[in-house]
């Protein structure tokens, strides 16, 4: 049983693991051929909603403010999602990771929601296994960030 706790914030291990994925760009780079032109921590859209072009260039400074402005925003999101399941740290991180790269509302639709909201947690794990796809293939850099993902989410608190 998992003791009731609701987490708020990304801990600095799932930042650590959000990093680790996400890599810092400083200039916008298409992750794939066939991607959108991402910059900073995975952005792919300024702070006034134009899109990353190619050739587009932030500072160090300004791709860590716009994690953490990001972050704050998807932390809300992910927090309402879950609802009142009781939820790890480790658990929040793993999903809050995964949401960052699938975006919140398809988190908040998952079937790895429904299942860790019903407290099937070991089911919920093998889900983010689901998450290994980009344009019906899948990627083997998927497949290692689903893997960790899930292993952050299986950690004890």
């Amino acid at each position: 049983m998992i003791e009731a706790f609701r987490p708020t914030t990304l801990s600095a291990v799932g930042l650590t693991l959000l990093k680790h994925f996400e890599q810092c760009r400083l200039p916008a780079y298409c992750p794939t051929p066939d991607d959108v032109p991402t910059i900073g921590w995975g952005a792919t859209r300024n702070a006034d909603g134009s899109a990353i072009k190619p050739g587009d260039y932030w500072d160090q400074a300004k791709c860590d403010a716009r994690l953490d402005a990001d972050l704050s925003v998807l932390a809300g999101k992910v927090v309402k999602s879950i609802g009142a399941a009781p939820t790890t740290q480790p658990q929040f991180d793993a999903m809050m990771v995964l949401a960052y790269n699938i975006g919140a509302g398809a988190l908040a639709g998952s079937t790895l929601l429904r299942r860790h909201r019903a407290a099937r947690y070991d089911d919920a794990a093998a889900a983010f296994s689901d998450w290994r796809f980009q344009r019906g293939r899948v990627l083997p850099g998927l497949v290692r960030r689903r893997a960790a993902e899930a292993a952050r989410y299986r950690a004890v608190a």
